[in-house]
């Protein structure tokens, strides 16, 4: 993957989602909100998912705004083509209605020119409506990619708290559903919604003109229909809902089944599984019965008063033509456009819905892109860094009133090899996402080289340091890619050189490929200790000054570790580097051993003084080589 084609900082955010390992230290929000997947309830995969509302209409109608504003030329040339869809389809029953006349009246010569209007309103009505959905296409499109854009650079631009604090899938749901939700609201319904405002104002007039008798009659059927769709729409919103919560516990049995099918089978829980399956889809299977039975119902309703409509039209337009107030032609015009004016009203009707939820989705959209961007104070460019940290009397808090570190003090010398421990939630982390300008401190000092991390440039401190994760990320590209992701102007020959100092070198050679092969759904196919390698590679082209190894070697087997353990050893070398660690048998050699518990630091020493204190690292080194409890 060439890194000029992402966006500055991406991979930053990628790692950074392994960051909070000790959930003590981890915000509440953090934890729990991760989602079942599309097909939850009121999902994009759910069926009749029930209408968001947006909280604040005026003000995100206004946002959305200013993007039709940026497509102005559009949304005119889109209007015009609209009023001149409605007018033919306004002009057209009258043509018919005079023709009706004429045949009746005998005026032959008039009948001719009428059947040639009217050939002509028919062919601009279908050649308009092309273009009006071509148009609206076109409008939607474009103001979906002005908004698809804002909104991922304003991602690319979020504080780490933000994406910490919010499911990745909550993120990409308004990225995706939210803003596609918009586009088909704006192709579908901006169009229909001119176009029946138009039409139910002009198709009054002209009936109102014809004969005002008749009109009043025919708006009594109209008020009908508009009050039994109110009725059903209300009910089958009461059903759809449930049947989408049903639909969103089964997607979510059936999700927790696939993920956890080792598991399932481990226990002989298949026949239980498939027991609570069934129960769930025989629900649903009920509840889509009666969705269906109630959906389908309303079209044979509605042309049951549509026919009804026209039963009132014929009978009062026959008598009214039997005393001359209007002609057979005027019927014949009454009968289009009652159906005319009704249509656009159910159109409307039908259209609230998705109005309301692509509205509630651009709310979503706006309340991420008005989050304040990550910090990018300081100005300070430290080419030579060599690498000497400071942490002084540093207070700070994921939560307001729920304290993670109290008065933290550390000293690191350039080149020297510090090691954090302690009990999961002790803040190790922590530390780490402070210096990297992750989270702000709320008192004391970081500074590096005698200068405040927020003196410094963030992209320059963050170009200086760099991380191996637990959990490694690769992407779907090549070897060869993904290593020079920290330097896409690195040589091939640099590359190779970062490979044998990872001890990655001899095992990529052996593929068919080699340093060209595609890795497949980001190494899958590739050992947890293959992929850990090739981003201590990674990190070793990076050439930082300042190295943070947080649990590299926690998921692999000993062998495993002992080789990344070699790698990290070369990565280390002259780097002043932090090691957060569990497994006590990476970090014996280190400089100075850092021990935390609670947020705060309880000893500080070697291996050998620590161990000889028979305190805190004491125990936590016993537990694990010699079994015994603390």
């Amino acid at each position: 993957m060439n890194n000029k084609n992402l966006p500055k900082g991406f991979e930053n955010k990628v790692e950074t989602e392994s960051k909070f390992k000790d959930s003590k230290s981890m915000p509440t929000q953090a934890r729990g909100t991760m989602r079942r997947g599309p097909g939850g309830p009121g999902g994009p995969g759910a069926m009749g998912a029930m209408i968001e509302k947006p909280k604040d209409l005026k003000k995100t109608i206004s946002r959305l705004l200013e993007y039709f504003k940026k497509s102005s030329k559009l949304v005119f040339l889109l209007i015009a083509v609209v009023v001149s869809v409605t007018l033919t389809s306004l002009i057209s029953p009258a043509i018919q209605g005079s023709s009706i006349d004429a045949i009746k009246n005998g005026q032959w010569h008039l009948l001719s020119n009428l059947l040639i209007w009217l050939l002509i309103s028919y062919g601009v009505h279908t050649l308009f409506s092309l273009f009006q959905s071509l148009l609206s296409a076109r409008l939607s499109q474009s103001i979906v990619r002005s908004l698809r854009y804002d909104l991922f650079k304003k991602i690319d631009n979020l504080s780490i708290a933000y994406l910490d604090t919010h499911s990745n899938g909550d993120v990409m749901s308004r990225l995706t559903n939210d803003v596609d939700n918009i586009s088909n609201t704006v192709f579908q319904s901006l169009g229909s919604l001119i176009s029946g405002v138009l039409t139910i104002i002009g198709t009054v007039a002209i009936m109102f003109w014809y004969c005002w008798q008749l009109t009043l009659i025919t708006l009594l059927t109209v008020l009908l229909t508009v009050f039994v769709t109110k009725k059903m729409s209300a009910k089958m919103r009461t059903v759809y809902r449930k049947r989408s919560k049903v639909l969103g516990r089964l997607n979510g049995e059936a999700e927790e089944m696939i993920t956890g099918y080792k598991t399932v089978v481990a226990y002989n829980k298949e026949d239980y599984i498939i027991n609570e399956f069934s129960g769930i889809s025989e629900e649903l299977m009920k509840e889509g019965i009666k969705a269906e039975i109630l959906g389908g119902s309303m079209g044979p309703i509605m042309n049951s008063i549509s026919n009804l409509s026209f039963v009132i039209v014929a009978a009062f337009g026959g008598y009214f033509a039997y005393t001359g107030l209007i002609t057979i032609g005027v019927i014949s015009a009454f009968i289009i456009y009652a159906k005319q004016f009704s249509r656009p009203i159910n159109e409307i009707a039908t259209l609230y819905g998705s109005l309301q939820t692509a509205i509630a989705g651009a709310e979503r959209v706006f309340e991420l892109i008005d989050n304040p961007d990550e910090d990018n104070s300081g100005s300070l460019k430290m080419e030579n860094i060599k690498g000497e940290l400071s942490f002084e009397n540093v207070d700070f808090s994921y939560v307001p009133g729920k304290q993670v570190l109290y008065d933290f003090n550390l000293k690191v010398k350039p080149g020297e090899k510090i090691a954090l421990v302690g009990a999961t939630g002790s803040g190790k982390t922590t530390v780490v996402n402070l210096l990297m300008r992750f989270y702000p401190i709320d008192s004391g000092k970081i500074l590096i080289d005698g200068n405040s991390i927020y003196d410094i440039s963030r992209d320059e401190l963050r170009k200086k340091t760099a991380i191996v994760l637990q959990d490694t990320v690769l992407f779907s590209d090549t070897i060869l890619n993904n290593i020079k992701y920290a330097r896409p102007d690195a040589s091939e020959e640099e590359v190779i050189n970062a490979a044998k100092m990872a001890n990655i070198h001899s095992y990529i050679n052996k593929l068919p490929q080699k340093y060209n092969t595609v890795l497949k759904r980001a190494g899958a196919s590739l050992s947890q200790g293959q992929r850990q390698l090739i981003t201590i590679a990674r990190a070793i082209l990076a050439n930082p000054e300042i190295l943070i190894l947080d649990e590299a070697t926690s998921s692999v087997d000993t062998r495993t570790e002992r080789k990344i353990q070699d790698a990290m050893v070369n990565l280390m070398h002259q780097r002043t580097s932090l090691i957060i660690a569990h497994r006590l048998s990476t970090i014996r050699d280190a400089d100075k051993i850092v021990v935390m518990d609670k947020g705060r630091v309880v000893e500080i020493g070697n291996h050998d003084e620590l161990l000889n204190k028979k305190g805190y690292y004491y125990n936590l080194y016993m537990t694990q080589f010699a079994g015994l409890e603390t």
